[in-house]
Parts: C-alpha cells; sequence; structure tokens
C-alpha cells in the first residue's frame, strides 16, 4: 500500500513550494546567459554597435596570437611553437566589421572589440516608361 499526501490543485496553483520556486530560479539563470558569455576565461559584452570578448591568455604574447575574421565567425588560436595551444572560436549574430574592429592584449588579457557591420540597403529605383 502507497501512501502520498493530497493535494488540494487550487491551493498548489496559487502557492507553489519555495523549493520549486528555488529550482525555477536556479534553472532561469542557467539558461538566461548564452552559454559563451558564461564560459571560464571568456566574457562578452554588447552594445549596438560592438561585440566585446575579453580573453585570459596568460603567457602569449602579441606575436603568438593569430586572429581571423570570416563573415559573423571569429577564430582565435596560437601560432606553432607557443609555450600555450589556445583554440577558440565564436559565432556572432551580425557580420563583422573587420576595418573597424580592434584587439588588445594587455596583462595577459586579450580583448576583441568587434563592429557589427551595417546592414546596407540594396533598394533600387526603376524608372517608369
Amino acid at each position: 500500500m502507497i501512501f502520498a499526501p493530497v493535494i488540494r490543485r487550487a491551493a498548489y496553483a496559487q502557492a507553489p513550494r519555495s523549493a520549486d520556486l528555488a529550482l525555477q530560479r536556479f534553472l532561469m539563470g542557467a539558461l538566461a546567459e548564452p552559454v559563451a558569455a558564461r564560459s571560464a576565461g571568456c566574457s562578452v559584452t554588447q552594445d549596438d554597435k560592438t561585440t566585446t570578448l575579453q580573453l585570459d591568455v596568460p603567457g602569449l604574447a602579441r606575436e603568438q596570437l593569430s586572429i581571423s575574421i570570416e563573415g559573423n565567425q571569429v577564430r582565435l588560436s596560437s601560432v606553432e611553437g607557443a609555450p600555450r595551444q589556445v583554440q577558440r572560436a565564436w559565432e556572432l549574430a551580425a557580420d563583422i566589421d573587420a576595418a573597424n574592429s580592434s584587439a588588445q592584449l594587455e596583462n595577459g588579457v586579450l580583448t576583441l572589440t568587434l563592429a557589427k557591420l551595417e546592414p546596407v540597403s540594396k533598394a533600387t529605383t526603376l524608372a517608369i516608361h
């Protein structure tokens, strides 16, 4: 024989248990941030015009890092012979304007400031004959 407590549905629906609320807060907090924004050694911030990536790359010099940008993808890798191997890649929501983007390495922290490419209007005007 199994005994289970019976709770009226109306009473439960109006006042969830504190354990349920704690689990909901935990899950919403874990799922609210994108995975890239909370990965170890990396932080991502965005505004209307730029996306900024900050990465910890201790022990590597400017000459030992290679950054490539293609469309909306950014790839970071260390060159052969570097004291430490790094390979990371990100796919952003918008295409990147490589000409207006910059990279800075200071005290083992690489800061990539990636300018978003402004969409160009492809509208044309037709002459009426």
